[in-house]
């Protein structure tokens, strides 16, 4: 249901909506009603396509919206931007956090880190987020030498700690300093 929802599939059903309307228009003799809807329908049906050629899903959200609402707003606002810009749509991007890994230099042109899911932490520290990554062709030592730069990087005030797990992922923790 989520992929139907996506905006690049909205633009293509609407696309290829007006097109059929207006080949039946014109099968049929309806030159009023055939002439916008093809002039339109099949523009509209590419700009779909074309999106969602270069469509990058949101990552899974474990904590759901609503849970956790007053945490968020009291935390860091740099750590709901974070989340609420791994939780939508993108297009024309290879993964998410895609500027934010270049610049720490945890980015790899042909291969890079895919964010899977992210979950929101509450604890007596305070609110955090949990990303899990599969780090594809970064290594693991990599990320582990920028963890320190990892916290300071994405807000102020936050400390990184990696986990590592099975099959080769790894959480990123963005804690409160204690």
């Amino acid at each position: 249901m989520k992929e139907l929802l996506a905006p690049g599939s909205l633009v293509t059903i609407a696309g290829g909506v007006l097109t059929v309307v207006g080949a039946v228009a014109y099968a049929t003799g309806s030159a009023n009603l055939s002439l916008p809807t093809i002039f339109y329908g099949i523009p509209i049906l590419l700009g779909g396509l074309a999106l969602k050629s270069s469509e990058l899903p949101p990552a899974r959200r474990v904590t759901p919206a609503s849970q956790l609402k007053s945490e968020r707003d009291q935390a860091s606002p740099e750590l709901a931007k974070l989340l609420a810009d791994v939780t939508r749509w993108r297009y024309g991007q290879k993964a998410h956090l895609e500027t934010s890994l270049e610049a720490l230099k945890l980015w790899d042109e042909d291969n890079p880190p895919q964010l899977e899911e992210i979950e929101e932490l509450h604890s007596a520290e305070g609110y955090g987020l949990r990303l899990r990554f599969q780090p594809n062709a970064v290594p693991l030592e990599r990320w582990e030498n920028k963890r320190e730069r990892l916290g300071r990087f994405f807000a102020k005030g936050v400390r990184a700690e990696l986990n590592v797990l099975e099959d080769n992922r790894f959480d990123l923790m963005l804690l409160p300093d204690a």
